[in-house]
């Protein structure tokens, strides 16, 4: 899948069937329309694109209430391509662009841009300064600069429960620690990004040594203690790491602060189960979450931790067996 992140770079592909949206968590909602518009794309012999957004408009127009991404852009992206589309634009979302009459953004972006012969919608689209452009607009000006108007069957976005798809239910599955709640939602497991970082060594001296991540991105979900799958994404300079890239790990992770000595700060800490030696410092690392077990306590010394610590383990490699 190409990715651009400018008008400038998009080549001449031909007429695209184009849809846009900031496709946080890239649900099943968003992969039913995806990948229907996908297939659609292909019927009439035309490529598929999509535009997305970075940093999320909210984020723009209200800082003071920035939502808490579910996905940061590259697994967004990564999510994105596996629905067979064949490119994406991300716009870098500042006041002048939310600027734009609905006009100026359907011809200079859909239509110029993108070459879009059919863009879909979903029924509540907003688009252009002050969110002025609607479906009706939209509709007009297709016929205007002549590009078809494709809507969002709602079929595609309702779950089997009946509940819609949205990003909403899976940061409330999240927020709860219903990780498999999530997982259903989403399609797969909900992941972490972030670069393995030296910590206090505590965990190396009570024998759980962990990987400390600096969390870059995807929403930190209910605190605690999860059974989890370690990948490391790059290992950058650090030949170790990279030797094992795209390997999956079963791990336990802990999640928040550390009562028991007194830590104040989040961490994100995962012990890799049943391997030694490993070294994964400077590497990216991904964490993909299976199942919450516990909050995270107070266990009033060192020697009960390690107790709990091997409880938690031993936990953790059962649930991550049943799904190896």
């Amino acid at each position: 899948m190409h990715v651009w992140r400018s008008l400038a770079e998009i080549p001449d592909l031909g007429p695209a069937v184009v849809t846009l949206g900031n496709f946080d968590g890239v649900h099943r909602g968003h992969q039913a329309v995806l990948e229907a518009m996908v297939a659609d794309a292909r019927a009439r012999g035309h490529v598929a694109l999509a535009m997305t957004f970075d940093p999320h408009p909210k984020a723009v127009h209200d800082p003071a209430h920035t939502p808490e991404l579910i996905t940061g852009v590259d697994d967004r992206l990564e999510r994105l391509a596996a629905t067979g589309l064949d490119g994406v634009l991300v716009v870098r979302y500042t006041l002048d662009f939310a600027r734009q009459t609905p006009e100026e953004f359907v011809r200079d972006y859909l239509v110029h841009g993108l070459r879009a012969s059919c863009v879909v919608v979903g029924r509540d689209t907003r688009f252009g300064r002050g969110n002025a452009g609607d479906v009706a607009t939209m509709r007009a000006l297709g016929d205007e600069l002549g590009f078809a108007v494709d809507i969002i069957d709602d079929a595609c976005a309702v779950s089997e429960s009946g509940r819609r798809w949205s990003s909403t239910w899976v940061r409330e599955l999240l927020e709860a620690g219903d990780l498999p709640g999530a997982t259903a939602v989403l399609g797969r497991e909900h992941r972490l990004r972030g670069t393995v970082i030296h910590g206090d060594a505590l965990g190396r001296e009570i024998g759980f040594p962990t990987a400390n991540l600096d969390h870059e991105a995807g929403m930190i979900p209910r605190h605690g203690v999860y059974a989890a799958w370690l990948t490391v994404l790059d290992g950058r300079d650090n030949a170790r790491a990279a030797a094992i890239v795209g390997e999956r790990m079963p791990a336990a992770v802990s999640l928040g602060m550390n009562y028991t000595v007194g830590g104040t700060d989040l961490r994100v800490e995962a012990f890799v189960i049943d391997r030694t030696g490993l070294d994964l410092y400077d590497a990216e690392v991904a964490l993909d979450l299976v199942e919450w077990r516990r909050p995270m306590l107070d266990f009033g010394s060192l020697d009960a931790l390690v107790a709990a610590l091997g409880e938690d383990v031993d936990w953790c490699r059962d649930r991550l067996a049943i799904r190896a």
